[in-house]
This record gives C-alpha cells, structure tokens and sequence, in this order.
C-alpha cells in the first residue's frame, strides 16, 4: 500500500485572513500552496476574487490559480484530478502541500477520496438547472431532489446552497446512479491522503461582517467596477458566471440602482455567502478551529497555529 501524502488544509469564510495565514504557514513550513477557491482559478477574475497578488505571494508557489479563461467550465472532478497530481508533485519534491480556501465541495471531495467519472459533468444541463433556479427559485429544485434522493435532500435542504443541489440533480441526470449513493461507494475507496484540517472562524460573527463590509470598500478603491464592467462583457463559462462580486454591480451600469445600492447587495450577498461557509464547514468534526477574534494581532494567532502543528508532527523550516 503506497504511503498517504500528509498535507495541511486551512479552510474558512471569506475575509477570515486564510491568504495571509496560508502564506505564513508555507514559510515556516518548507511547504507550497493549492488553493481551493472556484473562482480564484479563473484569469481576469482578480479583484472580486481577492486573488492574491504577486507581492501577498511573497515568493510562496501557489497552485491552481489563475489558470483558466472565464470561458472554460471547471468542475469539483477537474479539481480533485488536479490537486491530486500537484500535491503528489510537492511532496515527491519534499515540500509540503499546504491546501487553502473556502469552496467546501473542493476540500471535502479531495480528502475524502471521492471520485468523478468523465459522465458525471454535464455543462448544458448545469445552465439549464441555473436558468430554472434563477426564474422558479431553490424550493422546485429540492423537490425535484427530494423525488429522487431522499438522502441527499436531506443534508442539502437545510443548508440550500444552490450549487450543492444543483450538482446532486447533474450526477443523476448524467450517471443514473444518486449523489447519495455515489458518495457513499467514492468513500469505500481510502483517500490518499493524511491531512490536519485548522480553521479560521469568529466567535463574534459581527466583527467577520465588518472585515467583509470594509473588504469590500478597499475592492471598490481598487477598482473592481471597472474589473466588472470588462466581466460583464466577456464570454463566461458556467462556472465563472456564478462568481460573487460582479452581478450585484450590474443594475448600476444598466441604470436601475444607484452605485451606493449596488455595493450594499455586493456586502449583503458576501456576508451570506461567508455564513453558507461556515454552516458547510462546521459539519466537520476534525477541524481544529482557531477563533481569530480571541487575538489581539495576527502574529499572535500564528504562534498558537503553530504550536499546534508541531504538536501534530509538522516539521519547522528554520532555514
């Protein structure tokens, strides 16, 4: 039996601070990063996405990001494929393969050695899934679901994360075989891999709203408008076209709301985003939490994330 690749997952909400952690922990690691984030993979897509820049990169390798045209399809199999041959990569190397992100389908599928076939993506009927949950909305879908996999709807409709339910209806339609079923046979096959799983949470969910409040301010002096108004015009894939960020600045160009109108829907659809995140990530009993509110600076919060790495059998880079 070929030896389990250690790696360490970092995950969280949006504007948690997982970017300048993961970076800090490659560092002290002797490791490289692969993110986990849908949108980030994406070219163009940089300011919405709080892409981190060449400079935040600070000489760190990151991994599956900023690979792909707005116009190609992405799906949760690519990404295992892909984070599975880049992590074997790093660690043939003798580095450590540090993942970082917040797309929970991505780092559940990758950890639990859950497998896709080619069959089981179906980009037309995604858009036709997308289409029908924008004019019905989410209740017609879980219904739908419901009718054919009770167990699924089960998990999923409490949570109604359309992306999740979408994807349950997509391996039906294209394999036959239930989400439900399909998880549970991916799961009898061992995973490759031997991960710590830390994360970044609040425990005053207000002061991660104001970090999401202020984040999107600082995106906005950046000039995410004008990253929009180029989004707005290009030739989008499924995938892309569900990035958060772009479609609530949309009625401002088209003349229905006011740019002050547009940034408060941009805030409001980051903050429920951050808490589907967290509802998603909470159903997680090995995840080691680190409340970043409990820290009076981020230097703080490292020492301790540290310490606990040691204690899990991570090696410190002292070069």
């Amino acid at each position: 039996m070929r030896e389990k690749i250690k790696i360490l997952v970092l995950v969280g909400p949006t504007a948690s601070g997982k970017t300048a952690l993961s970076v800090k922990l490659a560092k002290a690691l002797n490791g490289e990063i692969i993110s986990a984030d849908s949108m980030q993979i994406y070219k163009g897509m940089d300011i919405a996405t709080a892409k981190p820049s060449i400079e935040e990169r600070e000489g760190i390798p990151h991994h599956l990001m900023d690979f792909l045209e707005p116009s190609e399809n992405y799906s949760v199999a690519h990404f295992v494929d892909d984070a599975k041959r880049v992590s074997q990569d790093i660690a043939y190397r003798g580095k450590l393969p540090i993942v970082a992100g917040g797309t929970g389908l991505y780092v559940d599928s990758l950890i639990n050695g859950i497998s896709f076939s080619e069959g089981d993506t179906d980009f037309e009927y995604r858009a036709s899934l997308l289409k029908r949950l924008e004019e019905e909305g989410i209740d017609k879908l879980l219904a739908e679901l419901k009718a054919i996999d009770p167990d699924a709807f089960e998990k999923l409709a409490p949570q109604r994360n359309p992306k999740r339910i979408i994807r349950a209806l997509e391996v039906f339609h294209t394999t036959g075989i239930t989400f439900s079923e399909q998880n549970r046979i991916s799961r009898e096959v061992p995973s490759e891999f031997n991960e710590v799983i830390i994360g970044l949470n609040f425990r005053d969910r207000e002061k991660l709203y104001d970090r999401i409040n202020r984040r999107v301010d600082l995106m906005m002096d950046m000039g995410l408008l004008f990253e929009a108004e180029k989004y707005f015009s290009a030739d989008l894939g499924v995938t892309s076209s569900q990035a958060i960020g772009y479609k609530e600045l949309k009625p401002y160009p088209d003349g229905l709301k006011s740019l002050d109108d547009c940034v408060e829907t941009l805030k409001q659809s980051t903050r429920r985003y951050a808490k589907r995140q967290l509802t998603w990530f909470r159903r997680n009993e090995n995840i080691k939490w680190f409340y970043v509110d409990d820290y009076e600076n981020e230097e703080i919060l490292f020492d301790d994330v540290i310490k606990y790495l040691v204690l899990e059998g991570f090696e410190i880079n002292e070069a």
